[in-house]
């Protein structure tokens, strides 16, 4: 096939996937023995926030961001371990649609091409948590991939929240379906992660009988994540939520020792009870996956006076997410390996986390 036609079928595919026609193919498609890789075409940039967020987060000319994990990725993907992505918004009310689907590296991007997981394909379901009107969050959950969702792009596109988490899915070991999909929802709590507990089929019985019996029949699925957030909350998550998130991976890790099971932990967690955001980076072998936070607005006025938009968005404006949505000099931070971290109406700050097994449960209010 000449070079020039496979170039056209290139952009072509890539057509078809942004307009969301399902194509079961992961990474290429072959055509006449000609590896045809399916990207998806650059998002236009079209609101005033999208333009605001171009500005903030995202460069014009987009470059792969440094990978600090690309080691870590690599033998992850050597393993067959499969990694999810999420993001996290506190700020201004925006709509979803513009930290999903716009800039080069948007989320929705990543679940087609993701440059720092250890999965560059992310298409087992996907869910979207945000704050509005009501006491509690919305949840929306699908198995679809999130490019391929027509629902997801309408809902996107119509829903402002100055708080919500978004999270693309690669399943590890549970089913394909929406009680899977996080975040995960309770009372005013919404809970999402990237990783895996390890050998969790060895050692779910035993966390799932630490969880409270008033808690336990509201497990709708079969995720170690979703178990993983009733231990916090039976620990105490509504009251202080490192703590909580401290002794339920630190459960995990003791239940894991008795049943000889290595590296029992991997992964990033946000959790939110839609005032703060609360995000964890750790893993029992110290080899996490990656986490990324924006500097604070302030900063970045001072860093680039003449740039109109650090101007127009809110001061309190901030991403926490799996990985950067674009490269703009002094904008995204890594997470330190072994930290927790704290967004909130009046604080912004990260502390070292290291998880301890609790000595009793916390009992869980009625």
């Amino acid at each position: 096939m000449a070079r020039h036609d496979a170039k056209a079928l290139d952009r072509r595919f890539a057509r078809i996937r942004a307009c969301g026609n399902s194509i079961s193919v992961r990474g290429a498609c072959w055509v006449v023995n000609h590896p045809v890789r399916m990207i998806p075409e650059r998002p236009r940039v079209s609101s005033m926030w999208t333009r605001q967020l171009h500005g903030l987060f995202l460069a014009q000319d987009w470059r792969p961001a440094a990978r600090p994990s690309a080691w870590t990725a690599m033998a992850l993907r050597q393993k067959g371990v499969k990694m999810c992505r999420w993001l996290a918004y506190s700020g201004s009310p925006i709509l979803i649609q513009e930290a999903l689907y716009e800039g080069p590296n948007s989320l929705v991007a990543q679940s087609l091409q993701s440059r720092l997981g250890a999965e560059p394909t992310n298409g087992d379901g996907f869910g979207v948590g945000w704050y509005g009107a009501p006491d509690t969050p919305g949840v929306f959950h699908s198995t679809e991939p999130a490019w391929n969702d027509s629902n997801l792009r309408e809902l996107a596109g119509h829903i402002s929240s100055g708080l919500f988490f978004t999270h693309i899915r690669a399943a590890i070991g549970s089913a394909v379906q929406q009680t899977n999909c996080h975040p995960f929802r309770h009372g005013r709590w919404l809970f999402m992660h990237n990783g895996y507990i390890n050998e969790f089929a060895t050692i779910k019985r035993d966390l799932v009988l630490a969880i409270d019996p008033s808690l336990y029949p509201q497990i709708g699925g079969q995720a170690d994540t979703e178990v993983l957030f009733y231990l916090a909350l039976t620990l105490g998550l509504e009251d202080d939520p490192p703590v909580a998130v401290e002794q339920a991976i630190g459960l995990v890790e003791a239940v894991a020792d008795r049943h000889g099971v290595p590296h029992p932990f991997q992964g990033t967690i946000a959790t939110t009870d839609g005032e703060s955001i609360w995000a964890f980076r750790y893993s029992s072998e110290r080899n996490s996956r990656s986490l990324f936070y924006t500097t604070d607005v302030p900063t970045l006025r001072r860093l680039y006076p003449g740039r109109q938009l650090f101007q127009d968005v809110s001061d309190n404006a901030r991403l926490i997410v799996s990985e950067p949505l674009g490269d703009v000099a002094g904008v995204w931070n890594e997470v330190p390996e072994s930290t927790w971290g704290i967004v909130g109406p009046d604080r912004a700050e990260l502390r070292p986390f290291q998880p301890k097994a609790p000595s009793t449960p916390v009992p869980v209010r009625a």
